[in-house]
Protein backbone atom coordinates (compact mmCIF):
# COMPACT_ATOMS: atom_id res chain seq x y z
CA UNK A 1 0.00 0.00 0.00
CA UNK A 2 1.58 3.19 -1.18
CA UNK A 3 0.54 6.91 -0.46
CA UNK A 4 3.01 9.52 -1.71
CA UNK A 5 5.91 7.16 -2.46
CA UNK A 6 5.83 6.08 0.81
CA UNK A 7 4.68 2.80 2.13
CA UNK A 8 1.93 2.77 4.37
CA UNK A 9 2.85 2.25 8.05
CA UNK A 10 0.62 2.91 10.98
CA UNK A 11 0.49 6.55 12.16
CA UNK A 12 0.58 7.57 15.65
CA UNK A 13 -0.06 10.73 16.98
CA UNK A 14 1.14 11.62 20.55
CA UNK A 15 -0.18 14.40 22.67
CA UNK A 16 1.06 14.84 26.32
CA UNK A 17 0.37 16.98 28.87
CA UNK A 18 2.48 20.16 28.81
CA UNK A 19 4.55 19.51 32.13
CA UNK A 20 7.94 17.47 32.51
CA UNK A 21 6.84 13.98 34.31
CA UNK A 22 4.09 13.47 31.20
CA UNK A 23 6.53 14.59 28.13
CA UNK A 24 8.74 12.04 29.34
CA UNK A 25 6.70 8.73 29.64
CA UNK A 26 5.26 9.97 26.55
CA UNK A 27 8.69 10.42 24.41
CA UNK A 28 9.65 6.84 25.85
CA UNK A 29 6.19 5.30 24.35
CA UNK A 30 6.89 7.29 21.54
CA UNK A 31 10.41 6.04 20.83
CA UNK A 32 9.33 2.15 21.57
CA UNK A 33 6.04 2.55 18.85
CA UNK A 34 8.41 4.04 16.11
CA UNK A 35 11.22 1.19 16.69
CA UNK A 36 8.48 -1.72 16.10
CA UNK A 37 7.85 0.18 12.28
CA UNK A 38 5.50 3.36 13.80
CA UNK A 39 5.36 6.81 11.75
CA UNK A 40 5.20 8.96 15.29
CA UNK A 41 3.63 12.69 15.06
CA UNK A 42 4.64 14.29 18.85
CA UNK A 43 2.19 17.10 19.39
CA UNK A 44 3.93 19.52 22.36
CA UNK A 45 2.28 22.97 23.42
CA UNK A 46 4.08 25.60 21.55
CA UNK A 47 5.42 26.82 25.18
CA UNK A 48 7.36 23.70 25.56
CA UNK A 49 8.47 22.98 21.97
CA UNK A 50 9.88 26.58 22.05
CA UNK A 51 11.19 25.71 25.51
CA UNK A 52 12.86 22.69 24.32
CA UNK A 53 14.76 24.37 21.65
CA UNK A 54 15.98 26.96 24.09
CA UNK A 55 17.40 24.12 26.24
CA UNK A 56 18.28 21.41 24.16
CA UNK A 57 18.95 22.87 20.52
CA UNK A 58 16.97 22.84 17.92
CA UNK A 59 17.72 19.20 17.05
CA UNK A 60 15.53 18.01 20.22
CA UNK A 61 12.36 18.96 18.03
CA UNK A 62 13.72 18.29 14.48
CA UNK A 63 11.52 15.94 12.63
CA UNK A 64 13.57 12.64 11.44
CA UNK A 65 12.20 10.10 8.96
CA UNK A 66 8.83 8.81 10.22
CA UNK A 67 9.35 11.14 13.11
CA UNK A 68 7.36 14.64 13.45
CA UNK A 69 6.86 17.21 15.88
CA UNK A 70 3.72 19.24 15.66
CA UNK A 71 2.71 22.26 18.00
CA UNK A 72 -1.11 23.35 19.21
CA UNK A 73 -1.45 26.58 21.26
CA UNK A 74 -2.57 26.20 24.75
CA UNK A 75 -4.45 29.61 24.91
CA UNK A 76 -2.34 31.49 27.30
CA UNK A 77 -0.12 34.87 26.98
CA UNK A 78 3.06 34.16 25.44
CA UNK A 79 5.74 33.63 27.82
CA UNK A 80 9.62 32.53 27.58
CA UNK A 81 9.62 31.77 31.10
CA UNK A 82 12.26 28.66 31.49
CA UNK A 83 10.09 27.05 34.23
CA UNK A 84 6.42 24.61 34.45
CA UNK A 85 3.77 26.38 34.03
CA UNK A 86 1.60 27.19 36.95
CA UNK A 87 -0.30 24.51 37.11
CA UNK A 88 -4.31 25.18 37.84
CA UNK A 89 -3.68 28.04 34.67
CA UNK A 90 -2.19 25.32 32.24
CA UNK A 91 -4.97 23.00 33.50
CA UNK A 92 -7.89 25.22 32.81
CA UNK A 93 -6.39 26.59 29.73
CA UNK A 94 -5.81 23.01 27.87
CA UNK A 95 -9.02 22.18 28.45
CA UNK A 96 -10.91 25.24 27.40
CA UNK A 97 -8.61 25.96 24.34
CA UNK A 98 -7.02 22.60 23.08
CA UNK A 99 -9.64 20.73 21.54
CA UNK A 100 -10.03 22.79 18.26
CA UNK A 101 -6.59 23.68 17.53
CA UNK A 102 -6.16 19.46 17.71
CA UNK A 103 -8.79 18.73 15.95
CA UNK A 104 -7.66 20.79 12.74
CA UNK A 105 -3.93 19.43 13.40
CA UNK A 106 -5.72 15.87 12.56
CA UNK A 107 -7.52 17.02 9.34
CA UNK A 108 -4.33 18.64 8.09
CA UNK A 109 -2.31 15.46 8.85
CA UNK A 110 -4.94 13.51 6.76
CA UNK A 111 -5.19 15.61 4.15
CA UNK A 112 -1.45 16.74 3.81
CA UNK A 113 -0.36 13.43 1.47
CA UNK A 114 3.36 14.08 3.38
CA UNK A 115 2.44 11.34 6.05
CA UNK A 116 0.14 8.16 6.71
CA UNK A 117 -3.10 8.72 7.15
CA UNK A 118 -3.59 9.03 11.36
CA UNK A 119 -4.51 5.18 12.66
CA UNK A 120 -4.82 6.47 16.27
CA UNK A 121 -4.28 9.01 18.75
CA UNK A 122 -2.67 8.46 21.92
CA UNK A 123 -3.71 11.82 24.37
CA UNK A 124 -2.80 11.90 27.71
CA UNK A 125 -5.40 10.85 30.50
CA UNK A 126 -5.45 13.95 31.29
CA UNK A 127 -6.46 15.73 27.73
CA UNK A 128 -9.30 14.07 26.95
CA UNK A 129 -9.86 16.85 24.26
CA UNK A 130 -7.44 14.72 22.27
CA UNK A 131 -9.74 11.57 22.62
CA UNK A 132 -13.19 13.15 21.46
CA UNK A 133 -11.48 14.95 18.54
CA UNK A 134 -10.58 11.56 17.67
CA UNK A 135 -13.45 9.83 18.02
CA UNK A 136 -15.14 12.76 15.93
CA UNK A 137 -12.83 11.82 13.29
CA UNK A 138 -13.07 8.60 13.56
CA UNK A 139 -9.99 7.96 14.67
CA UNK A 140 -9.29 4.64 17.17
CA UNK A 141 -8.36 6.53 20.76
CA UNK A 142 -6.01 5.30 23.45
CA UNK A 143 -5.55 7.30 26.68
CA UNK A 144 -1.75 6.86 28.54
CA UNK A 145 -2.07 8.00 31.71
CA UNK A 146 1.08 9.20 33.09
CA UNK A 147 0.48 8.24 36.79
CA UNK A 148 0.13 5.54 39.19
CA UNK A 149 -3.05 3.11 39.26
CA UNK A 150 -3.70 3.87 42.65
CA UNK A 151 -3.82 7.78 42.02
CA UNK A 152 -6.17 6.96 38.88
CA UNK A 153 -8.76 5.36 41.62
CA UNK A 154 -8.44 8.13 44.10
CA UNK A 155 -9.26 10.66 41.23
CA UNK A 156 -12.35 8.66 40.22
CA UNK A 157 -13.55 8.53 43.74
CA UNK A 158 -13.31 12.33 43.64
CA UNK A 159 -17.02 13.30 43.45
CA UNK A 160 -17.60 10.62 46.04
CA UNK A 161 -15.48 12.85 48.34
CA UNK A 162 -17.01 16.35 47.64
CA UNK A 163 -20.04 14.43 47.80
CA UNK A 164 -19.20 13.96 51.37
CA UNK A 165 -17.60 16.90 52.48
CA UNK A 166 -13.81 15.15 52.79
CA UNK A 167 -12.76 17.57 49.67
CA UNK A 168 -11.19 20.14 49.62
CA UNK A 169 -8.93 19.71 52.10
CA UNK A 170 -9.07 22.97 54.27
CA UNK A 171 -5.84 23.61 54.96
CA UNK A 172 -2.25 22.31 55.14
CA UNK A 173 -2.19 22.71 59.14
CA UNK A 174 -5.17 19.78 59.08
CA UNK A 175 -2.54 17.29 58.10
CA UNK A 176 -0.35 17.91 61.12
CA UNK A 177 -3.24 17.56 63.58
CA UNK A 178 -4.07 14.12 62.58
CA UNK A 179 -7.51 15.46 61.32
CA UNK A 180 -7.03 13.13 58.29
CA UNK A 181 -5.25 10.35 59.90
CA UNK A 182 -8.29 7.78 59.56
CA UNK A 183 -8.12 4.98 57.50
CA UNK A 184 -10.95 4.78 54.46
CA UNK A 185 -12.09 1.36 53.94
CA UNK A 186 -14.71 2.27 51.20
CA UNK A 187 -12.56 2.75 48.17
CA UNK A 188 -11.72 -0.62 46.23
CA UNK A 189 -8.18 -1.09 44.90
CA UNK A 190 -6.67 1.56 47.76
CA UNK A 191 -5.22 -0.63 50.51
CA UNK A 192 -3.66 1.16 53.89
CA UNK A 193 -4.73 4.98 52.49
CA UNK A 194 -5.87 7.38 55.23
CA UNK A 195 -7.78 10.59 54.04
CA UNK A 196 -4.23 12.44 53.57
CA UNK A 197 -2.83 9.87 51.21
CA UNK A 198 -5.47 10.58 48.72
CA UNK A 199 -4.54 12.60 45.79
CA UNK A 200 -4.86 16.18 46.78
CA UNK A 201 -4.29 19.70 46.24
CA UNK A 202 -3.85 21.18 49.81
CA UNK A 203 -0.89 23.76 48.44
CA UNK A 204 -3.16 25.45 47.00
CA UNK A 205 -5.72 28.48 47.65
CA UNK A 206 -9.79 27.55 47.27
CA UNK A 207 -10.16 28.63 44.07
CA UNK A 208 -7.01 26.77 42.71
CA UNK A 209 -7.83 23.59 44.49
CA UNK A 210 -11.20 23.72 42.99
CA UNK A 211 -9.72 24.14 39.48
CA UNK A 212 -7.87 20.98 40.26
CA UNK A 213 -9.96 18.97 41.89
CA UNK A 214 -12.41 19.53 39.59
CA UNK A 215 -9.94 19.05 36.42
CA UNK A 216 -8.47 15.96 37.59
CA UNK A 217 -11.30 14.50 38.68
CA UNK A 218 -13.63 15.11 35.52
CA UNK A 219 -10.53 14.05 33.43
CA UNK A 220 -10.31 10.66 34.93
CA UNK A 221 -14.05 10.02 34.47
CA UNK A 222 -13.55 11.13 30.87
CA UNK A 223 -10.60 8.27 30.20
CA UNK A 224 -13.61 5.45 31.08
CA UNK A 225 -14.84 6.74 27.61
CA UNK A 226 -11.98 5.50 25.54
CA UNK A 227 -11.71 2.65 23.79
CA UNK A 228 -8.03 1.80 25.92
CA UNK A 229 -6.05 2.92 28.93
CA UNK A 230 -2.47 2.68 28.77
CA UNK A 231 -0.62 2.50 32.23
CA UNK A 232 2.75 3.17 33.03
CA UNK A 233 2.93 0.44 35.61
CA UNK A 234 3.28 -3.47 36.14
CA UNK A 235 1.20 -5.75 37.83
CA UNK A 236 3.42 -6.67 40.79
CA UNK A 237 3.73 -3.07 42.07
CA UNK A 238 -0.31 -2.42 41.76
CA UNK A 239 -1.96 -5.38 41.30
CA UNK A 240 -5.07 -4.81 43.47
CA UNK A 241 -5.57 -1.06 41.98
CA UNK A 242 -5.40 -2.16 38.58
CA UNK A 243 -8.10 -5.14 39.81
CA UNK A 244 -10.41 -2.44 40.96
CA UNK A 245 -9.96 -0.10 37.82
CA UNK A 246 -10.51 -3.49 35.67
CA UNK A 247 -13.77 -3.77 37.14
CA UNK A 248 -15.19 0.07 36.36
CA UNK A 249 -14.09 0.04 32.79
CA UNK A 250 -15.13 -2.10 29.97
CA UNK A 251 -12.42 -1.21 27.41
CA UNK A 252 -8.71 -2.56 26.43
CA UNK A 253 -6.09 -1.96 29.73
CA UNK A 254 -2.28 -2.07 28.61
CA UNK A 255 -0.07 -2.01 31.60
CA UNK A 256 3.74 -2.08 30.24
CA UNK A 257 5.57 -0.42 32.27
CA UNK A 258 8.27 0.43 33.84
CA UNK A 259 8.36 2.14 30.14
CA UNK A 260 11.74 3.61 31.68
CA UNK A 261 13.07 -0.23 31.88
CA UNK A 262 10.87 -1.51 28.53
CA UNK A 263 13.10 1.34 26.26
CA UNK A 264 16.33 -0.10 27.61
CA UNK A 265 15.65 -3.08 25.10
CA UNK A 266 15.00 -1.36 21.85
CA UNK A 267 17.91 -1.22 19.92
CA UNK A 268 20.51 1.84 19.76
CA UNK A 269 18.88 4.38 16.76
CA UNK A 270 21.03 6.59 16.00
CA UNK A 271 17.76 8.80 14.09
CA UNK A 272 16.42 9.46 17.91
CA UNK A 273 19.26 10.01 19.51
CA UNK A 274 19.05 13.61 19.39
CA UNK A 275 15.38 13.55 20.33
CA UNK A 276 15.40 14.61 24.19
CA UNK A 277 12.01 14.42 26.74
CA UNK A 278 13.72 16.85 29.52
CA UNK A 279 12.55 20.34 29.06
CA UNK A 280 15.43 21.47 31.60
CA UNK A 281 19.41 21.57 30.61
CA UNK A 282 20.96 19.09 32.12
CA UNK A 283 24.04 19.12 34.46
CA UNK A 284 25.88 15.97 33.84
CA UNK A 285 29.09 17.24 35.53
CA UNK A 286 27.41 15.91 38.60
CA UNK A 287 27.96 12.11 37.48
CA UNK A 288 31.92 12.92 37.12
CA UNK A 289 31.39 14.05 40.62
CA UNK A 290 29.38 10.48 41.70
CA UNK A 291 32.46 9.05 40.38
CA UNK A 292 34.67 10.12 42.97
CA UNK A 293 32.40 9.02 45.61
CA UNK A 294 31.95 5.50 47.73
CA UNK A 295 29.32 2.76 46.77
CA UNK A 296 26.13 3.94 48.04
CA UNK A 297 27.49 6.49 49.74
CA UNK A 298 25.44 9.15 48.53
CA UNK A 299 21.96 10.61 49.66
CA UNK A 300 20.50 12.21 45.89
CA UNK A 301 17.77 14.69 46.27
CA UNK A 302 15.24 16.15 43.37
CA UNK A 303 11.87 17.24 44.10
CA UNK A 304 10.83 17.10 40.26
CA UNK A 305 10.11 19.59 38.27
CA UNK A 306 6.92 21.31 39.30
CA UNK A 307 7.00 21.31 43.38
CA UNK A 308 8.25 24.77 45.29
CA UNK A 309 8.61 25.12 48.74
CA UNK A 310 9.16 27.84 51.51
CA UNK A 311 12.73 29.59 52.39
CA UNK A 312 11.93 27.87 55.87
CA UNK A 313 11.85 24.17 54.42
CA UNK A 314 14.78 24.84 52.07
CA UNK A 315 16.72 25.53 55.08
CA UNK A 316 15.46 22.57 57.31
CA UNK A 317 16.22 20.68 54.50
CA UNK A 318 19.51 21.88 54.22
CA UNK A 319 20.99 22.09 57.48
CA UNK A 320 19.14 17.94 57.84
CA UNK A 321 21.74 16.99 55.30
CA UNK A 322 24.18 19.20 56.24
CA UNK A 323 23.91 17.57 60.00
CA UNK A 324 23.70 14.18 58.44
CA UNK A 325 27.54 14.58 57.50
CA UNK A 326 26.62 12.20 54.80
CA UNK A 327 27.30 13.21 51.38
CA UNK A 328 24.43 14.68 48.94
CA UNK A 329 23.81 15.47 45.75
CA UNK A 330 21.20 18.12 45.45
CA UNK A 331 19.34 19.19 42.54
CA UNK A 332 17.94 22.75 43.66
CA UNK A 333 15.74 24.40 40.30
CA UNK A 334 15.72 28.08 40.18
CA UNK A 335 11.79 28.15 40.57
CA UNK A 336 11.87 26.00 43.44
CA UNK A 337 11.20 28.85 46.49
CA UNK A 338 7.76 30.02 46.55
CA UNK A 339 8.79 33.73 46.33
CA UNK A 340 11.69 33.83 46.14
CA UNK A 341 15.37 32.98 44.42
CA UNK A 342 17.76 30.36 46.37
CA UNK A 343 20.10 32.04 48.63
CA UNK A 344 21.99 29.48 51.23
CA UNK A 345 23.77 30.85 54.81
CA UNK A 346 27.00 31.08 53.91
CA UNK A 347 27.65 28.92 57.45
CA UNK A 348 25.65 26.20 55.54
CA UNK A 349 28.38 26.27 52.29
CA UNK A 350 31.22 26.27 54.42
CA UNK A 351 29.77 23.39 56.12
CA UNK A 352 28.92 20.87 53.27
CA UNK A 353 31.33 22.28 50.87
CA UNK A 354 33.48 18.68 50.79
CA UNK A 355 30.53 16.50 50.72
CA UNK A 356 27.82 18.27 48.95
CA UNK A 357 26.99 19.14 45.57
CA UNK A 358 24.11 21.38 43.88
CA UNK A 359 23.09 21.83 40.13
CA UNK A 360 20.15 23.04 38.92
CA UNK A 361 19.04 19.72 37.14
CA UNK A 362 20.53 16.06 36.17
CA UNK A 363 19.74 12.62 34.25
CA UNK A 364 18.25 11.67 36.84
CA UNK A 365 18.28 7.83 35.63
CA UNK A 366 21.78 7.97 35.62
CA UNK A 367 22.27 9.15 39.01
CA UNK A 368 19.73 6.99 40.07
CA UNK A 369 21.64 3.68 38.45
CA UNK A 370 25.17 5.00 39.91
CA UNK A 371 26.66 3.11 42.26
CA UNK A 372 27.70 5.83 44.19
CA UNK A 373 23.89 6.89 45.24
CA UNK A 374 22.04 4.89 48.44
CA UNK A 375 18.87 6.44 48.58
CA UNK A 376 16.93 8.98 47.09
CA UNK A 377 14.77 12.03 48.97
CA UNK A 378 11.76 12.73 46.83
CA UNK A 379 8.93 13.86 45.85
CA UNK A 380 7.32 10.95 44.78
CA UNK A 381 6.28 11.73 41.39
CA UNK A 382 5.64 8.95 39.75
CA UNK A 383 8.78 8.75 36.95
CA UNK A 384 10.77 9.15 39.85
CA UNK A 385 8.95 6.25 41.95
CA UNK A 386 9.48 3.83 39.16
CA UNK A 387 12.95 5.10 38.27
CA UNK A 388 14.23 4.33 42.27
CA UNK A 389 12.08 1.24 41.64
CA UNK A 390 13.90 -0.16 38.37
CA UNK A 391 17.32 1.24 40.11
CA UNK A 392 16.88 -0.84 43.03
CA UNK A 393 17.35 2.60 45.31
CA UNK A 394 14.99 3.74 48.60
CA UNK A 395 13.90 6.56 48.97
CA UNK A 396 13.16 9.09 51.86
CA UNK A 397 9.38 10.87 50.70
CA UNK A 398 7.97 14.28 50.49
CA UNK A 399 5.22 14.61 48.66
CA UNK A 400 4.10 17.64 47.09
CA UNK A 401 0.45 17.28 45.82
CA UNK A 402 -2.09 15.37 43.07
CA UNK A 403 -0.67 11.42 42.97
CA UNK A 404 2.13 12.15 45.23
CA UNK A 405 0.32 11.44 48.64
CA UNK A 406 -0.51 8.01 47.68
CA UNK A 407 2.61 6.97 45.79
CA UNK A 408 4.81 8.05 49.23
CA UNK A 409 1.95 5.97 50.80
CA UNK A 410 2.62 3.00 48.90
CA UNK A 411 6.64 2.86 48.81
CA UNK A 412 6.47 3.36 52.82
CA UNK A 413 3.27 0.74 53.50
CA UNK A 414 3.47 -1.83 50.94
CA UNK A 415 6.26 -2.02 48.83
CA UNK A 416 8.54 -1.36 51.89
CA UNK A 417 11.43 0.74 50.25
CA UNK A 418 10.42 4.35 51.65
CA UNK A 419 9.79 6.42 54.89
CA UNK A 420 8.19 9.80 55.14
CA UNK A 421 9.42 12.92 56.08
CA UNK A 422 6.25 15.01 57.76
CA UNK A 423 4.68 17.87 56.07
CA UNK A 424 6.51 20.56 58.28
CA UNK A 425 9.96 19.77 57.94
CA UNK A 426 12.33 19.84 60.71
CA UNK A 427 16.09 19.55 60.19
CA UNK A 428 16.37 17.21 63.14
CA UNK A 429 13.65 14.57 61.71
CA UNK A 430 15.69 15.17 57.85
CA UNK A 431 19.07 14.33 59.39
CA UNK A 432 17.35 11.18 61.26
CA UNK A 433 15.67 10.03 58.50
CA UNK A 434 18.92 10.19 56.52
CA UNK A 435 21.35 8.43 58.89
CA UNK A 436 18.48 5.80 58.98
CA UNK A 437 18.12 5.03 55.58
CA UNK A 438 21.68 5.14 54.62
CA UNK A 439 23.19 3.12 57.47
CA UNK A 440 20.62 1.64 59.53
CA UNK A 441 18.68 -1.42 60.35
CA UNK A 442 15.46 -0.15 58.67
CA UNK A 443 17.28 1.62 56.03
CA UNK A 444 19.27 -2.16 55.08
CA UNK A 445 15.66 -3.48 55.23
CA UNK A 446 14.59 -1.06 52.67
CA UNK A 447 17.45 -1.81 50.37
CA UNK A 448 16.91 -5.35 50.65
CA UNK A 449 13.11 -4.80 49.07
CA UNK A 450 14.61 -2.20 46.72
CA UNK A 451 16.50 -5.02 45.07
CA UNK A 452 13.42 -6.93 45.03
CA UNK A 453 11.28 -4.75 43.32
CA UNK A 454 13.84 -4.08 40.56
CA UNK A 455 14.27 -7.76 40.04
CA UNK A 456 10.42 -8.32 39.93
CA UNK A 457 10.31 -4.77 37.33
CA UNK A 458 13.40 -6.64 35.56
CA UNK A 459 11.27 -9.72 35.12
CA UNK A 460 7.99 -7.94 34.33
CA UNK A 461 9.86 -6.04 31.29
CA UNK A 462 11.34 -8.96 30.06
CA UNK A 463 10.82 -11.46 27.09
CA UNK A 464 7.46 -13.10 28.88
CA UNK A 465 6.69 -11.38 31.42
CA UNK A 466 3.85 -9.27 31.88
CA UNK A 467 4.40 -5.62 30.43
CA UNK A 468 6.19 -7.36 27.53
CA UNK A 469 3.50 -9.59 27.01
CA UNK A 470 0.82 -6.41 27.01
CA UNK A 471 3.40 -4.48 24.51
CA UNK A 472 3.33 -6.96 22.36
CA UNK A 473 -0.62 -7.19 22.29
CA UNK A 474 -1.29 -3.41 21.54
CA UNK A 475 1.58 -3.57 19.14
CA UNK A 476 -0.43 -6.29 17.60
CA UNK A 477 -3.61 -4.94 18.15
CA UNK A 478 -2.71 -1.22 16.78
CA UNK A 479 -0.85 -2.74 13.60
CA UNK A 480 -4.00 -4.41 12.76
CA UNK A 481 -6.01 -1.11 13.28
CA UNK A 482 -3.24 0.56 10.81
CA UNK A 483 -3.64 -1.91 7.81
CA UNK A 484 -7.59 -2.12 8.19
CA UNK A 485 -7.96 1.65 8.16
CA UNK A 486 -5.34 1.86 5.44
CA UNK A 487 -7.90 -0.69 3.75
CA UNK A 488 -10.73 1.56 4.12
CA UNK A 489 -8.94 4.55 2.74
CA UNK A 490 -7.94 3.13 -0.15
CA UNK A 491 -11.48 1.53 -0.70
CA UNK A 492 -12.82 4.61 -0.69
CA UNK A 493 -10.72 6.33 -3.36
Amino acid sequence: MERGGETRRPHVVCVPFPAQGHVRPFMQLAKLLHSRGFHITFVNTEFNHNRLKKNKGPDAVKSLPNFRFETIPDGLPPSDRDATQHPPLICDATRKNCFGPFKDLLLKLNSSGAVPSVTCVISDGVMTFGMKAAQELGIPDVQLWTASACSFIGYLHFRELLRRGVLPFKDVKSLADGSFDSPIDWIPGLKNIRFRDLPNFIIYDTMDQDIMIDFLGEEAQGCLNSSSIIFNTFDALEQEALKAIRSKYSGNIYQFGPLTSLIKQIPPDTHLKSLSSSLWREDSRCLEWLDSRKPSSVMYVNYGSVTVMSAHHLEEFAWGLANSKHPFLWIIRPDILMDDSVILAEELLEEIKDRGLMVSWCPQEKVLSHPSVGAFLTHCGWNSMLETVTAGVPIIGWPFFADQPPNCRYACMEWGIGMEVGHDVRREDVEGLVKEVMGGTQGKHMRGRAQEWKKKADEATSHGGSSHNDFERFITEASHVGVLLCKVELTTK
